[in-house]
């Protein structure tokens, strides 16, 4: 694929997901900012879709569904003669002890920071009050949100990991440019959150692009994002009533 066509296909794929939700974010933040103070504004991250049980079920699938729309379209256009784009970016199985143990580690080191870097923003007031789970008490809600944690790794880090990082180095970016433009749209699509929640997602952007850059695989980043939303989603909606959080 050639020069001009790497960058059109990157401008549809981040234009069918992630750039289209980083647009979105942002304008969300402006809202969030015109209409009172941050720290005092929710930003739901799973909502319920429908006061009907099953319907609402049927939402939720079709919503994780499309989301992985992108992720294919980024893995074809990868793809190339003789060369699988699953084996290309490192997202297969061929290690898994070593990517499990990678993922969990990473998890941990981006989680308890983030989570105190959350608490500082709620306290200067530039974070809004994140709700991870708004979905009813159903037998289906806890599996649908490790779903939506699936997910939304396999989006992030294949699309906004692996792929910006192939088509970039395909344009002739360097490292440092490559770097910058990865933490940039990962702090810009969580600028829903509030400035707190964009700077976490920035330095998380820096630290996943770095081992994407050195190992070649994008499963121990899946690995480690899906661990850090199963804990945030599922967590918060088991415990929330318990620990009387907002939401």
């Amino acid at each position: 694929m050639g020069a001009a066509a790497a960058a059109g296909g990157g401008v549809i794929v981040l234009g069918l997901s992630i750039g289209q939700s980083a647009v979105y974010a942002v304008v969300s933040l402006v809202a969030k900012l015109t209409r009172g103070p941050l720290g005092q504004q929710t930003a739901t991250l799973n909502p319920s879709r429908s006061t009907r049980e099953l319907l609402d079920l049927t939402y939720q699938l079709l919503g994780i569904g499309f989301a992985l729309v992108p992720v294919a379209l980024a893995l074809w256009l990868l793809s190339e003669p003789g060369r699988s784009a699953v084996r290309r970016i490192g997202l297969d199985a061929a290690s898994p002890g070593r990517d499990l143990a990678v993922g969990a580690a990473l998890a941990a080191v981006i989680g308890v920071p983030g989570l105190a870097l959350y608490l500082a923003g709620q306290a200067l007031g530039i974070t809004a009050i994140v709700v991870p789970s708004a979905l009813g008490t159903y037998w289906w809600s806890v599996p649908v949100l490790v779903l939506a944690a699936a997910q939304n790794a396999l989006l992030e880090e294949v699309v906004g990991v692996a792929y910006l990082v192939e088509r970039l180095q395909r344009l002739g970016w360097g490292v440092p440019g490559i770097i910058l433009a990865g933490a940039l749209l990962r702090g810009t699509y969580h600028a829903y959150q509030g400035f707190g929640a964009m700077a976490g997602n920035a330095v998380m952007g820096v630290v996943f692009m770095l081992v994407y850059l050195r190992t070649r695989r994008v499963m121990p980043l899946v690995v480690a994002h899906t661990l850090l939303d199963v804990v945030a989603f599922a967590g918060y909606h088991l415990l929330g009533d318990v620990l009387d959080l907002p939401g």
